[in-house]
């Protein structure tokens, strides 16, 4: 049993310290009340106290070994109680090998997924405690969240009558090169009418394989009732779409199409007429509207600019498809741009670390941006009125 007196000394030297230095005090109590909980803890696993002979015991103390730990109030140096025998011993307040505390573990990675660059979190830790890092420390920081972006990646999913799917690209260093990995984002609308980031995947290809992967993943985690599907004209990804989802209507990406449709255009000169002549078919009222307009823009530039007349003719109608909806859904269901803006919160983060180490590190960044996101979405203000009553739902 602990001496009384030898607790009361203790308490009261603790209560001394903080009276006579204040806060500038806590670092040095936090490293007794350490050393002191070690020793306890040391005594506990014996079963008995320091000198003490008893039949009990279960092994032999053997000393300390001094150690030094950074935590938000400074280094810290620790006194590790040691044991001999057939016991094995070590501090349940530490992680072994580790000279760094949890807490300020978490702080670093907190920083690094906001967007601070390397080279800004050693500044500020250095300031705030002394600690100088490494990009691989932080890195190794940022790995402790990993269970959690796991969790979140592979949370069940349930009906979602909209779909959104996008890539963008970031640089990742593989094998000693540089490679162009490819980030998929998927964004659903719920039958409440709240919008939800489903999932993320990276990979160093966009191809087919890729995007299949990706959609047959949100599927076994529960995705289903999904009514239309929204989308660039990436070949990989329609191929995939059409495996994974073939009988889903498919929007083709109104933004990206005139900018598609640009590049078909002749003559400089004759952009700003085609541009507004394509958003007059895009901004009609209904479909028969839309479809008598591309006829007559298809007949006008059939002999003047041929090329243009035939992507007109076999493209724009793809992106009919949202004149199926409620028309107060059109609106927002015509373009992708709802996951555009999330691929420019994306970049606002990854610019600052330019080239990531690998694979893993790039998912982990993402993920923990996409979390932020999707919790303020659906948290936040509904995104569309599903009425129930809409032909397009209820079909």
């Amino acid at each position: 049993m602990t001496n009384p007196d030898s607790q009361n000394n203790f308490l009261h030297d603790l209560l001394q310290l903080l009276s006579q230095e204040g806060s500038g005090a806590f670092s040095q109590i936090l490293q007794l009340l350490l050393n002191k909980a070690m020793l306890l803890e040391r005594s506990a696993v014996l079963e008995a106290k320091p000198y003490e002979r008893t039949s009990a015991r279960k092994g032999y103390a053997n000393g300390f070994k001094s150690r030094s730990l950074h935590t938000p109030l400074g280094a810290l140096c620790l006194n590790i109680p040691q044991v001999r025998g057939d016991i094995e011993f070590y501090p349940s307040a530490l992680e072994r090998y580790s000279r760094t505390d949890k807490a300020l573990l978490l702080t670093m990675a907190e920083m690094y997924v906001q967007g601070v660059s390397t080279r800004k979190v050693d500044e500020v830790l250095s300031t705030l405690c002394g600690l100088r890092v490494s990009s691989s420390q932080v890195s190794r920081a940022t790995a402790e969240l990993e269970p959690q972006f796991d969790s979140w990646r592979n949370r069940p999913l349930g009906a979602q009558p909209y779909l959104v799917l996008d890539a963008r690209f970031e640089k990742v260093r593989v094998d000693g090169s540089l490679r162009d990995c490819a980030v998929l984002v998927a964004i659903g609308i719920s039958e409440d009418g709240r919008r939800s980031i489903l999932g993320t995947s990276c990979a160093l290809s966009e191809a087919e394989v890729h995007w299949r992967g990706f959609l047959e993943s949100l599927q076994q985690r529960g995705l289903h009732s999904v009514r239309l599907i929204v989308s660039d004209n990436h070949q990989g990804l329609r191929a995939a779409i059409k495996a994974r989802f073939g009988s889903v209507p498919h929007q083709r990406c109104q933004f990206h199409l005139i900018q598609n449709a640009m590049d078909h255009v002749p003559k400089l000169a004759l952009r700003p007429k085609v541009l507004e002549e394509i958003r007059a078919i895009l901004h009609a009222p209904n479909k028969l509207t839309a479809q008598a307009l591309l006829r007559q823009m298809v007949e006008t530039y059939s002999k003047s600019a041929p090329e243009l007349a035939a992507w007109l003719e076999s493209n724009v109608p793809e992106s009919f498809t949202v004149f199926d909806l409620p028309p107060e859904h059109r609106v927002k269901m015509r373009t992708s741009n709802m996951i555009e803006r999330v691929n420019q919160e994306l970049k606002r983060r990854t610019r600052v670390i330019r080239v990531f180490p690998n694979i893993a590190s790039l998912l982990r960044l993402i993920t923990a941006r996409l979390c932020e996101i999707s919790d303020a979405w659906e948290s936040g203000k509904i995104y569309l009125n599903m009425n129930p009553e809409s032909q397009f739902l209820a079909a």
